[in-house]
């Protein structure tokens, strides 16, 4: 299957999504920090540091779409290949530079984001993104299996309260 083939499949099984999280999105405003939390897409092979595989570069790419308009004002991503090539088209199409922060810190990381207004994608990996999620108050809902790629957290903090929702984006992982 082509690229281009991929990336009209991962557009058609997007566009649900699409509308629930800028639905989503919407309902939350002014002084709210909103978090859209997602583990890097699928990666070439299990090297220490590998690249994206053409179908991760395609979900990297629906990702992009999904958040256009999301109104992003931040990207963070750890300091490794996969995860911030998966952030890459969303930056790129939003003018936004990626962040670095430490997946080994995740508390540490996620009292300084809770203080932050504004809404920000956040890439890690199957291990830190569920952490990651906990840590800021929400309900990761269960480990991220090594195959599974299209989880996408939606964490809205407002008022030192705090919501999760667990969303799907592209083409469908294998059970």
């Amino acid at each position: 299957m082509s690229r281009r083939q991929l990336l009209r499949l991962a557009f058609g099984l997007v566009i649900a999504g699409v509308g629930t999280v800028r639905g989503l999105a919407a309902q939350s405003s002014g002084g709210a920090t909103i978090l859209y939390l997602v583990r890097h897409a699928e990666k070439v092979d299990a090297s220490a540091d590998p690249d994206l595989s053409a179908s991760g570069r395609v979900r990297s790419d629906v990702l992009a779409h999904v958040l256009a308009d999301a109104g992003l004002t931040g990207i963070y991503s750890t300091d490794f290949k996969r995860t911030r090539q998966t952030a890459a088209p969303t930056a790129e199409a939003l003018h936004l530079p990626i962040a670095s922060y430490n997946p080994r810190d995740l508390t540490g990381f996620a009292a300084q984001v809770k203080t932050q207004p504004g809404r920000f994608l956040i890439v890690g990996h199957s291990n830190t993104t569920p952490a990651l999620v906990r840590a800021l108050g929400g309900d990761p809902v269960r480990p991220i299996p090594d195959i599974e790629y299209d989880r996408l957290y939606l964490i809205v903090i407002r008022d030192g309260t705090v919501s999760s929702t667990l969303l799907r984006f592209g083409a469908p992982s294998p059970s």
